[in-house]
């Protein structure tokens, strides 16, 4: 289980300029979609993108925190 702010704060150590939307899916705090708008995903190929957003939660699934994830990028909208 892992709170939805623990996730944002890692997201955002990586990707400072980051809006992160975080959304349970089951209610178990384990299940997430989350959506990711960062400007330093310009230039980057969809898998880089999903590659970058796992890496910063990758201490979460290790421990068993967050078990299933869905990604989605984008750009921030300017």
């Amino acid at each position: 289980m892992i709170e939805e702010a623990t996730m944002v704060a890692m997201i955002r150590a990586a990707l400072p300029d980051a809006e992160v939307q975080i959304w349970d899916r089951t209610g178990t705090m384990d299940h997430f979609d989350v959506l990711i708008r960062s400007n330093a995903f310009a230039g980057k190929s969809l898998l880089d993108r999903h590659r970058l957003v796992e890496k910063t939660l990758k201490p979460a699934r290790d421990d068993g925190r967050i078990h299933a994830l869905a990604i989605r990028t984008d750009l921030l909208e300017t």
